[in-house]
C-alpha cells in the first residue's frame, strides 16, 4: 500500500496516544477527545470537539473527517458536514462537529475515538465558460429522476 508522509503536531493540551489505524487496511485512522471533563451531549444537541491535533497536509491532498460507524448505529453519535474537509493549507487545530442524532444522552469522555480521518488526494477543476454542455439520456432530470429502485 502507497503511503505518504503526514507531519502532525500535538498542541500543548495534548495528551494520550497519537492517531493511528485500527487495521492493516484501513483508509481512516482514529482522533480521541482531548477534554478537560466528561461532555454529555442530549438528543440533537451539537458540540464542536477539540483533537489537539495539527497537520502539515501535502499540496494536493486533504484530510476528511467521517463518523466512525460504530459509535452512529450504536449510538447515533454522527458528524454534521459529513466528509468534513481540512485542507492543505490549514494548519490550526482540527475540531470535530458532532451531533447526537440518538433518542438518549450521549457521554464523550476523554480520549474517547470520536471520529476517523483520510488522507484523500484532491483535484481541483479549470472552469471553462461554455453556452452549451453536451447531452444526456438523463439530461436535467434532478431528485428522482431515474426511479425509486
Amino acid at each position: 500500500m502507497e503511503k505518504v508522509r503526514l507531519k502532525i503536531k500535538t498542541l500543548s493540551h495534548f495528551k494520550g496516544q497519537l492517531p493511528q489505524y485500527q487495521s492493516n487496511l484501513a483508509s481512516g485512522f482514529d482522533v480521541r477527545a482531548q477534554l478537560v471533563t466528561t461532555l454529555v451531549l442530549k438528543p440533537n444537541e451539537r458540540i464542536l470537539i477539540p483533537t489537539a491535533l495539527s497537520f502539515e497536509i501535502p499540496q494536493g491532498f486533504e484530510i476528511q473527517a467521517r463518523p466512525r460507524s460504530g459509535l452512529a448505529i450504536k449510538q447515533g453519535l454522527t458528524l454534521l458536514n459529513t466528509p468534513g474537509t481540512i485542507d492543505a493549507d490549514y494548519r490550526g487545530e482540527v475540531k470535530i462537529i458532532v451531533i447526537n442524532l440518538g433518542q438518549v444522552p450521549i457521554e464523550i469522555q476523554d480520549q474517547d475515538r470520536i471520529a476517523q480521518l483520510v488522507l484523500a488526494p484532491v483535484i481541483q477543476a479549470e472552469f471553462e465558460l461554455s453556452r452549451e454542455l453536451s447531452e444526456t439520456e438523463r439530461g436535467t432530470g434532478g431528485f428522482g429522476s431515474t426511479g425509486v429502485s
